[in-house]
């Protein structure tokens, strides 16, 4: 009934009126369409109104030769005929096609009219009638009208040879994507276009390109969904078939709000009787790097009608929570829906075999009560009369040592050693550490397996070798009623011993295959050894297996098995052979001999293996077997008809089919997973339930189950689950019981058990344990011009007298350009000056002369002696109001223009010293990791962990020098947490009343801690512990993400990401004063830093790639660098600028003098890095009005410049007491 099968799409004719030309959506300029320019291979570069989902970017190009893109394309000669593509596409009929002549014409516009979008609604709906709510918002619209062959486009007389017509429409709903397309019943008169000098059949379908592997510098071929295939009929078939209820129209799911799964091609709720099914769908492997393994995937059948291709790609690792473009940032609010589709499984990982740590296991007369653990996690134990029984609990299967929810897809890791002959050589291939690596689709029983870093001289020849993973095919093969296949007999641990010989050339091969249960991360792990000699395969030959049979014959602890293997060699020359070998292998593991109730098998049961494909791929060296497998009876009996014996249903990889009466079956999903077993979902133990794992663990969720694992410092007891503290070294590093320098001469670095070393920090030498400051005042350190100080650590250069500068530079008095103070004080003294003329002399009325520091500033504190009058001024000289005193006293100024002044010669602004003992860290979704610096430069080989946080997305990090605390945004709950940089547990502060909590800035002064929230869409603040918590801005804010503080001046800054109108503002921390800093030429400024230093506010932009700075007070705006990747977050360091990269993921130093980029550190687990911050071990000198004393306020004190304001929380507090202060 057209329904949608797992790997199988059925198309169907029905009984509806052909699609004519009328049926079309409006189009041509009347409609409002722009038109592609005429010619071939013509580009035009657009950019949607509305978001997109389309795998994990937008389209942005529209082609004459009948495809819309995700990026501009290259070349034709390097996608015609090359497909799947490199980049990634919608391709609705691409050939190479023209409209040079004027007739053929390509038009397109977007359109959010109520007349299309409910036209788009009744194709859809119609399409997938279980779709409950249908809301289109946008729909895009693509006509390509009376468009010719290349080079066929007509004689030049206006006579139209064959031409096509045909349209494509992408419609956008909150959470979807679908694609449209039309196909009248004439609008097909071709249907091959030209490649050089060959007629090939147009393509139609989606591909997402080339996508990254497992690491940065490997790509493999993105899923490729082909609705033709390369047989004519296939296209003649577009204007006749369909999957929608309308012939010739076509209607496709391709993209979902989380992220993307899959193709979803419509499904028709009515077929006309007699209607014809096409074939089933093919499936066809990928290009797949060596470091990638399968997923599901299957093989193709040759048809003449309508057979959708799919390719699926690599898993990969699951992170949606913002996007790696700039596009549309309102679909990744931070709310995790779940997936209406299911979800992709996350990567296999690699475990090596040294690193496993595998138990023997025997039963013995011990008993459950010590020996729980030996059994699964999914399995209860049972005590007998000479020992104990591990039994697989209902919904699992396996020996009870090791069990799989039924339906689960399986996973497989492990490593080929072995020494193999090929032909006649004298000389042995070496196989050392080869990765292999299998998934298994146990609900329909088809196994993939693949072999890395086969050589040349050895891959043509393991072709024939597909029992290589026929075993695993035995062990998950799906099961016909009454049998059972090899997991459920033996579990996960066995040993396989085979011999296979080769008839004709004698040539014998001895595979030897250890089994070692499931491992930590869900896969079950086995160790292959090859042993022998296999016949020579020339290079660039290809096998075909036959389907073949093969009898288990079962026993107590041992199975075995024999058969004869026919295989077809086809050499490149074209020339096929025909060969055979003998098949014989030994099955042996340990069952439980207690339970009187153990499970015995039939004492013979046949396994059937059809759908063989083996391929090697010579470009990354791969061997590649895939299988589909049933086991059952060795009778020749009617096969069973229900879609759960045959494979053939539509259930989730994640669900297990269950039979019912004649052909009816229900999905069940699998444990682990909810849905409705046509879709499955992971469960979230750790989520769900926090106290899972008990006390002193990490709860690690996967895929349909969860892992508990203890935390450092504990192991598991006897039990298997009660984590107990284990004895170990002291960490004096941590304690403060160690004998090094005091911290800010020195670092104390763990190295295990109880040992440690000590290392001066820079700036300083000795052996650790005494320190002693370096005296940097060399010859040359200052300009010639001014004095080296010498400070501990450090150093610092002051001009001489008479000279100007920062002491790097000095300039005379009489050649730098004059301050606005001093400017201002040379007016008002001019003005003052007594003029003569003739015969008497005038003298003017007494003026207001500013006061000027050495640098040419304004004083914080002005006087008019004449006036007997003193007030406080900025920093532009403009009078504080409220501070002007009459008596002739002088108030107490600070000067808000610049941090108060330090204690001796003032740094290098553009250059701030190093503080000692100086760290970068930065959050990686569940983890905060950590960077010492020494100078500007990163120690990479120090990096560590320093806090876990799992499951959760730290997003934002700050840091309070006061009482070394660290603090983090998390969006999954949302909270917002803290911890002692010494150690000791995290705590939360505030986990109510939040969205999406994105950034975080700390007054370590005021003692308060600011944040934004992107999906409340404001600003508040509290006390650093959560307490009286106030919102200071609600209005005019749509995706506030980045917040700093300038606590000297009583400022805040923060940077607003609207696509519609990205802004960066500033305001006083009492709410007062917002303003807009910047708004012209923004794109994405997700990070924001300010140097207190040298008064500086630089941002990092992901739209633009741009780093930039701006001075708050003058507006003086400057590049930085330009080009960057994907900056998230930014944080200042003197002259450095150091800020997360998504698309890099690393972490990038800009050295902001050079304007350069000088470093960059890639953490050993590659992911998003998100907030970044940097540790100090003494916090910069500076007081504000709110630092004393909490500024005599009850409850919150907001410091601003020239005074503060006493606020009450945003719940009533009866005591609390609203007043400001002007001082």
């Amino acid at each position: 009934n057209g329904q949608k099968t797992h790997g199988k799409m059925e198309c169907n004719s029905v009984n509806s009126a052909a699609l004519d030309r009328s049926d079309l959506f409006h189009f041509g300029p009347e409609a409002g369409d722009l038109r592609l320019e005429p010619g071939s291979d013509r580009t035009h570069e657009l950019r949607l109104d509305r978001k997109l989902y389309f795998f994990d970017g937008a389209f942005e190009s529209i082609n004459t030769n009948g495809f819309i893109s995700m990026a501009k394309p290259p070349a034709e000669s390097d996608y015609l005929g090359q497909m799947p593509a490199s980049f990634g596409l919608a391709a609705a009929f691409m050939g190479d096609l023209d409209t040079s002549d004027g007739i053929g014409k390509v038009y397109f516009r977007q359109d959010s009219s109520a007349s299309v979008l409910q036209r788009i609604n009744e194709h859809i709906s119609q399409a997938f009638p279980a779709e409950d709510e249908v809301e289109p918002t946008h729909a895009f619209i693509v006509t390509w009208e009376n468009v010719a062959v290349n080079g066929e486009s007509g004689r030049g007389d206006g006579t139209v040879h064959k031409r096509n017509t045909f349209q494509l429409v992408v419609a956008s709903m909150e959470s979807a994507s679908y694609a449209i397309l039309l196909y009248p019943s004439d609008g097909l008169q071709f249907h091959l276009t030209n490649i050089g000098d060959e007629s090939k059949p147009v393509e139609v379908g989606f591909s997402k390109g080339l996508v990254k592997g497992w690491f940065s510098w490997s790509t493999t071929q993105g899923p490729y969904y082909r609705i033709t295939t390369d047989d004519v009929e296939s296209i003649q078939s577009l204007t006749q078939q369909t999957n929608s209820g309308r012939q010739g129209l076509w209607v496709f799911e391709i993209g979902t709000s989380s992220f993307f799964t899959s193709i979803t091609p419509g499904q028709v709720s009515e077929i006309s009787p007699g209607a014809k099914n096409s074939s089933e769908q093919d499936l066809v492997f990928p290009t797949i790097d060596p470091e990638e393994v399968y997923t599901e995937e299957a093989y193709s059948d040759e048809t003449a009608s309508l057979s959708p291709e799919v390719m699926y790609p690599v898993e990969p690792s699951p992170e949606v929570i913002y996007p790696d473009e700039p596009v549309d940032t309102s679909q990744f609010q931070p709310n995790y829906p779940h997936p209406r589709r299911q979800p992709e499984n996350p990567q296999v990982l690699v475990v090596n075999e040294d690193d496993l740590e595998i138990d023997v296991f025997s039963y013995d007369y011990e008993r459950c009560a010590n020996s729980r653990q030996k059994c699964s996690s999914f399995a209860d134990c049972r005590d007998y009369s000479g020992g104990f029984c591990c039994h697989c609990r209902p919904g699992f299967y396996g020996d009870g040592r090791d069990c799989v929810a039924e339906g689960k897809p399986q996973r497989m890791n492990g490593k080929v050693n072995g020494r193999v002959y090929v032909g006649n050589s004298p000389t042995a291939l070496e196989l050392n550490n080869h990765d292999l690596h299998s998934y298994v689709v146990a609900n329909d029983g088809r196994a993939y397996v693949a072999i890395s870093a086969i050589p040349d001289t050895l891959g043509p020849c393991l072709q024939p070798l597909a029992s290589l993973g026929g075993v695993i095919g035995w062990a998950f093969a799906l099961e016909q009623p009454g049998y059972h296949n090899g997991f459920s007999v033996v579990g996960g641990r066995f040993t396989r011993q085979a011999e296979v010989s080769f008839h004709s050339s004698n040539e014998k091969l001895t595979i030897t295959q250890e089994f070692m249960g499931i491992n930590e991360h869900d896969h079950l792990v086995v160790n292959t050894w090859l042993e022998g000699r296999l016949p020579e395969i020339p290079p660039g030959a290809t096998v075909q297996i036959n389907p073949y049979t093969e009898i288990y014959q079962y026993s107590r602890n041992v199975i075995t098995s024999s058969s004869n293997r026919d295989y077809t060699i086809t050499l490149p020359d074209s020339t096929v052979q025909t060969r055979s070998y003998h098949w014989k292998q030994t099955i042996t593991y340990q069952s439980c001999e207690f339970s009187e109730a153990a499970w015995s098998p039939h004492s013979t049961q046949q396994l059937n293996v059809d759908q063989i494909f083996v391929m090697y791929d010579a470009g990354n060296q791969l061997i590649r077997y895939a299988m589909s497998n049933k086991i059952g009876s060795i009778h020749n009996i009617v096969p069973e008809q229900n879609p759960c014996y045959t494979g053939r249903h539509g259930c989730d990889s994640n669900a297990m089919c269950r039979a019912g009466t004649g052909t009816q079956f229900t999905c069940e999903c699998a444990g682990g997973y909810t849905g409705d077993g046509r879709t499955c979902y992971d469960i979230d133990e750790c989520r769900d339930t926090p106290q899972i794992c008990g006390r002193h663990t990490i709860c690690n969720n996967q895929p349909g189950s969860f892992r508990c694992e203890c935390i450092e410092g504990f192991q598991f007891a006897s039990d298997g689950r009660t984590c107990i503290e284990v004895e170990q070294g002291v960490d004096h590093c941590l304690r403060g019981s160690h004998d090094c320098d005091i911290p800010e001469r020195a670092r104390c670095r763990y190295t295990g058990g109880s040992s440690y070393v000590c290392a001066c920090l820079t700036g300083f030498s000795g052996d650790g344990h005494s320190c002693q400051d370096i005296d940097e005042c060399q010859p040359g350190r200052c300009h010639q011009d001014a004095t080296c100080y010498n400070n501990q650590g450090s150093f610092t250069c002051q001009c001489h007298l008479g000279f100007h500068g920062n002491g790097f530079q000095c300039i005379t008095d009489s050649e730098r350009e004059k301050t606005p103070c001093e400017k201002h004080r040379e007016s008002a003294l001019a003005a003052s000056a007594p003029t003569t003329f003739f015969l008497f002399s005038h003298r003017p009325t007494p003026q207001f002369v500013p006061t000027c520091d050495p640098y040419g500033a304004y004083e914080p504190t002005q006087c008019f002696p004449h006036a007997g009058q003193c007030w406080c001024v900025d920093r532009n000289g403009q009078e504080i109001q409220g501070t002007r005193s009459g008596d002739g006293s002088r108030p107490s100024c600070i000067d808000h223009g610049i941090s108060p002044p330090l204690v001796g010669p003032t740094p290098r602004p553009d250059v701030s010293p190093p503080t000692p003992g100086t760290n970068l860290l930065f959050a990686q979704s569940g983890k905060i990791e950590h960077i010492p610096l020494d100078g500007y430069s990163m120690k990479k080989e120090e990096a560590r962990t320093l806090l876990h946080v799992p499951d959760k997305v730290v997003i934002a990090v700050a840091f309070d020098c006061v009482e070394k605390m660290v603090y983090w945004s998390d969006i999954t709950e949302p909270a917002i947490s803290r911890v002692s940089l010494q150690g000791g547990q995290p705590t939360t502060l505030i986990k109510t009343d939040l969205g999406s909590p994105e950034g975080i800035a700390i007054d370590h002064l005021s003692r308060l801690m600011f944040w934004t929230d992107s999906i409340m869409d404001q600003i508040e603040v509290s006390k650093l512990d959560g307490s009286y918590r106030r919102v200071l801005f609600d209005e005019d804010l749509i995706n506030p993400r980045p917040i700093v503080a300038d606590p000297n001046n009583g400022r805040l800054y923060w940077a607003d990401w609207n696509r519609d109108g990205p802004k960066i503002e500033m305001a006083n921390m009492d709410g007062t004063d917002r303003t807009i800093l910047v708004s012209e030429n923004l794109g994405l400024p997700n990070g924001l830093t300010y140097d207190p230093l040298s008064r500086i506010l630089c941002w990092a932009d992901a739209g633009t790639r741009k780093v930039e700075c701006v001075d708050p007070y003058s507006r003086y705006r400057k590049k930085v660098v330009e080009g960057i990747q994907y900056a998230f977050a930014v944080v200042s360091y003197g002259k450095s600028l150091f800020y997360t990269d998504w698309r890099r993921e690393a972490i990038i130093t800009i050295d902001r003098m050079a304007e350069k980029e000088t470093d960059s550190f890639l953490p050993q687990r590659r992911s998003k890095p998100y907030g970044i911050t940097t540790t100090y071990p003494q916090c910069p000198p500076g007081v504000n009005y709110c630092s004393a004393n909490n500024g005599g306020c009850s409850h919150l004190c907001l410091p601003r410049p020239g005074g503060l304001t006493c606020q009450c929380p945003d719940t009533e507090d009866a005591s609390c007491v609203e007043r400001g202060h002007n001082l």
